[in-house]
């Protein structure tokens, strides 16, 4: 809408067009007519008058369906609640694998078919046209141009199918296997189109609509917090099906055809309009009759489970959807309040004779989507549940995704720390399949000891974290000790770090392959000299020249002893096998690692361009050392601050010595009274010996056991109601004055090791172009002394300390100056003396220090015509 006029704003129309010239053009012969298809309201019509100008097939159809969008445009305007939310799960469509890779097809074989068309229309113009033309030649040239695409677009991520004019970036994702729930989680990723970089608070906001279809806590923190989203724990997405024997069957059940109504017909009050995927169908007078007649026939089964209908009567409309992409989620249909599923089906299913299908092929269940939600009045108990109760929740903790199902009591924490654990579930180490020990990945984190968590949820059983953990029970003190445990550091135990506690392997991928070149030629492996191996570098290699499994690698350890032609360009006359020894160079493959790493394993391969490639898997076993990251499964992460022996320990009564020793200031501010409870309900479980559980909201159905139940077990064994110790002091001996919160909590290493941080260094490599150190850990780069650093040591007068930073370790550099001139010259050798190259003397030559980049920087503005002149006076 622009200065009280409506436009119609459409891809094939270079600019807008005003609204009434279209429904001109499409078969509206007067304006009354437009009125009538739009609605008799004295309020339309003026809000119209404005985009009425008088000036001629059945474009009926489209004509109704934009006076349906000029009405609720007009609607909009009168009234601000009818505008439609952008960020309203229901109005959403997720893009799912197999639609993009079926657009990607459809262009692919489209430009396969016109190439083809275009080579046989060039054989067919060709003057001996008697001779036979094989169109197969053709195709078999061809035959790779859809191979070749879907491989492109799947390794580069980038979709630019101008046939849709579709361009987008990043749309695939590399999986991660660092840990098998990490891996889980990055399969049930939502993934925005909207930029990140764009601070605008709507679409992060946690939509009321997202219940029970998007996880509430998994998002990530930072720039795309709240656009990334997780689906929850029985979320469908649905696919595309077939759309007329849908549409035939509305007409079936009465919807009344537009091309027979009258535009005056078409907004009467007594009957509401019926759009299906977005398609006007027509007019229902009875619209909740017939939404129950599509909902009787989807319970029975006779048109496909994931169709929904809903009926809005704020905008008198009957929806019905089919497309693909609506998140859904199943529901207990409840007749008058009472649930259709009884005892003896949930027996059925417990002795294996009912599946899930079962359940919503009888009717039981249904799949409801957003929108259709609106519809139904949804009880979260059976005993919540009145006589207008429609539906009935399956279980309330699956509203929240995989990652979240984790945490044990997250209805206890404070929101952003179940956020918090959801970025970290997804880096802890611990087992990722089955066949961890078979895998060859680049990187690969495994715990030596995993465990199954002492206190659990539903959810680690039904997506089998209990048999694949990441982490350990481990007994922990809340209490302060040392001063080591300021700021969430940990206090560990030195013996039970000794027994295995957060001890893990860390498996690197090395790889080598011996090339084949264009002239005959190929690298080769050789047969280790160890006569002239003095420094004892090839020692682990077997006598093929490639290390052997089980050998401990030491830092510049060859494990490859390979050999490349120098020449590769020219051809060769008879066999590479005759070249003498001086035609090749070495380019043996030296390890640089930490030392103790073992050679696991070696495999010979052939890559896809078939030369061979020998791949070594390097193992590394290491144990929790100071700086180590360590979280508990409520956001609650800390550093090993210290390690102390164990007689040094507090122990308790029992003779039990925590592993880990926590500091209580982690608790106030933080509010996860969830970890607490955890802490209580694992002990009660150790002393009882059964899982306790932990499901969110699970109070009420039995899956998470009450805080006064664990109590009455903790005092029958002889423990303290609120899970308090009698402690003693390791040193002195004597008890503690107070008594201590002691007990298992589940906690995970994560993979922040300080081993892979840890970096340093005097002097080393340079960068060509600036002679400045280089940067990062992997180039063993400098330490830079940054903006803010720069703007403390002025602050403090320091200015020597940034001379010698800034200058002298890092790109000094001595020029001569010509005083004369104020340019750059250069020394002459010949004649020991400086020379300025303008002035083609050396009689005012003045040598100074200067960084290198400065002087770089004004040969760079000299190169575009602008002269820097250094004036020089005496120090």
């Amino acid at each position: 809408m622009e200065n009280e006029k409506l436009w119609l704003q459409l891809n094939q129309f270079p600019k807008k067009v005003p609204l009434m010239v279209v429904m001109k053009a499409m078969g509206m012969e007067s304006d009354q007519e437009v009125i009538q298809m739009v609605g008799r309201d004295p309020r339309y019509s003026l809000l119209l008058l404005p985009s009425i100008e008088v000036d001629q097939d059945n474009f009926r159809q489209k004509c109704i369906y934009v006076a349906v969008m000029m009405r609720r445009i007009l609607d909009a305007i009168l009234n601000q609640d009818a505008m439609d939310d952008k960020d309203y799960v229901g109005n959403k469509r997720l893009e799912l694998s197999g639609q993009l890779i079926s657009l990607l097809f459809e262009d692919l074989f489209k430009s396969m078919t016109t190439e083809l068309k275009n080579l046989t229309d060039k054989l067919l113009d060709k003057p001996d046209k008697a001779k036979n033309i094989d169109i197969s030649k053709n195709l078999v040239r061809l035959g790779d141009t859809i191979s070749l695409g879907l491989e492109r677009t799947l390794s580069t991520g980038n979709f630019e199918i101008k046939r849709f004019r579709m361009e987008r970036k990043g749309m695939t994702q590399v999986l991660q296997r660092l840990s098998f729930i990490g891996a889980l989680g990055h399969m049930t990723r939502v993934s925005p189109q909207f930029e990140k970089s764009r601070k605008v608070s709507g679409p992060r906001a946690l939509q009321p609509s997202q219940w029970g279809m998007l996880c509430p806590c998994d998002t990530p923190e930072g720039e795309s917090c709240g656009l990334v989203k997780n689906l929850a724990l029985m979320t469908h997405v649905t696919t595309d099906e077939e759309e007329a024997p849908l549409i035939s069957l509305c007409y079936y059940l009465g919807v009344e055809d537009t091309g027979r109504l009258s535009a005056e017909e078409l907004h009467t009050p007594d009957s509401f309009l019926v759009i299906f995927n977005g398609l006007i169908l027509g007019k229902h007078r009875r619209p909740q009759r017939f939404a129950a007649a599509i909902r009787k026939l989807r319970r029975a089964g006779k048109i496909g489970e994931f169709v929904s209908v809903y009926v809005n009567d704020k905008q008198q409309c009957v929806y019905l959807a089919s497309d693909g992409g609506r998140v859904c989620r199943p529901l207990v249909i409840a007749d008058k309040g009472i649930s259709r599923i009884k005892q003896h089906h949930m027996k059925e299913l417990m002795d294996g004779v009912r599946t899930f299908d079962d359940f919503l092929r009888d009717g039981l269940l249904e799949y409801l989507d957003v929108n259709e939600e609106n519809n139904a009045l949804i009880a979260l108990y059976e005993g919540d549940a009145t006589p207008e109760t429609t539906h009935i929740e399956i279980e309330p903790f699956t509203i929240l995704g995989v990652i979240a199902g984790l945490i044990p009591y997250p209805h206890h924490n404070q929101s952003p720390r179940n956020t918090y654990q959801c970025a970290m579930g997804k880096q802890a180490m611990g087992n990722i399949a089955f066949n961890q020990l078979r895998r060859m990945d680049s990187l690969l984190y495994l715990l030596v000891y995993p465990q199954r968590p002492l206190l659990t949820t539903k959810t680690i059983e039904l997506v089998g974290y209990d048999k694949l953990g990441a982490g350990q029970n481990a007994t922990v003190a809340v209490m302060s000790y040392s001063g080591y445990d300021i700021e969430d550091a940990i206090v560990m135990n030195k013996a039970s770090l000794d027994r295995g506690f957060g001890r893990c392997i860390v498996m690197k991928k090395y790889s080598a392959i011996i090339q084949k070149h264009s002239n005959r030629t190929s690298d080769r492996i050789l047969r280790p000299n160890r006569a002239a191996d003095t420094a004892g570098r090839m020692q682990i290699l077997d006598n093929d020249g490639i290390a052997a499994p089980g050998e401990i690698l030491r830092p510049n350890d060859i494990y490859i002893n390979k050999e490349s032609p120098i020449d590769t360009r020219t051809p060769i006359t008879g066999s590479a096998a005759n070249l003498p020894d001086s035609a090749y160079r070495s380019n043996a493959q030296s390890f640089k690692g930490h030392g103790g790493e073992v050679v696991d394993r070696v495999v010979l391969c052939p890559d896809k361009d078939n030369n061979m490639c020998i791949k070594f898997l390097i193992r590394h076993t290491r144990r929790p050392e100071l700086g180590d990251k360590f979280s508990s499964r409520h956001g609650q992460k800390g550093v090993c601050g210290t390690i102390v022996p164990q007689e040094d320990f507090p122990f308790s009564e029992k003779g039990i010595c925590p592993d880990l020793i926590m500091n209580p200031h982690g608790f106030p501010s933080r509010m996860t009274v969830g970890k607490m409870i955890e802490l209580l309900g694992g002990k009660a479980g150790v002393s009882c010996g059964r899982f306790h559980y932990g499901s969110a909201f699970g109070e009420r159905s039995g899956h998470a056991d009450k805080v006064e139940t664990i109590s009455e077990t903790l005092v029958s064994k002889g423990f303290n109601y609120s899970g308090k110790d009698f402690i003693y002091s390791g040193i002195t001996g004597c008890p503690l004055q107070a008594y201590i919160f002691m007990g298992p909590i589940y906690y995970q290493k994560l993979k922040h090791m300080v081993l892979d941080k840890m970096h340093a260094r005097g002097s080393g490599p340079r960068v060509m172009l600036t002679r400045q150190p280089t940067e990062g850990r992997a180039r063993n780069g400098g330490l830079r002394v940054g903006e803010m650093e720069r703007d403390c040591l002025i602050a403090y007068g320091a200015s020597m300390l940034i001379y010698e930073r800034l200058m002298l370790s890092s790109d000094p550099f001595e020029v001569q100056v010509c005083t004369a001139c104020g340019l750059l010259g250069y020394y002459n050798h010949k004649l020991k003396t400086g020379i300025c190259s303008s002035c083609k003397n050396g009689d005012k030559i003045s040598t100074m220090k200067l960084p290198y980049a400065c002087k770089l920087m004004i040969q760079e503005l000299q190169s575009m015509n602008i002269v820097p002149r250094l004036k020089l006076a005496d120090a």
